[in-house]
């Protein structure tokens, strides 16, 4: 029977990753909200509509652990099934 990987102590995570991360994630929230805004079809009189988009999966170049540190500190909020979202 084979012993398991020693767990090591996890170093904290730099704050200048946490605001890039937090950053990034702003960005791809915006650009997500525009995106689905702009394929949505309104007439010229009108006020158009809202994306309705709140929670997104985070970018992939940040770990699971930068994003569940952001959750922690409550700069984010997990939304469930691996998608987070800015709080209110």
């Amino acid at each position: 029977m084979a012993d398991p990987a020693p767990t090591t102590p996890q170093q904290p995570i730099a704050p200048q990753e946490l605001k890039r991360a937090l950053k990034a994630f702003k960005k791809r929230l915006e650009v997500l909200r525009l995106d689905k805004e702009s394929r949505q079809i309104a007439g010229p009189l009108s006020k158009g509509t809202q994306s309705g988009i709140v929670a997104i999966t985070p970018p992939r170049q940040f770990p699971q652990e930068v994003w569940d540190e952001l959750a922690k500190l409550g700069r984010l909020r997990y939304a469930g099934d691996g998608l987070y979202e800015l709080p209110t």
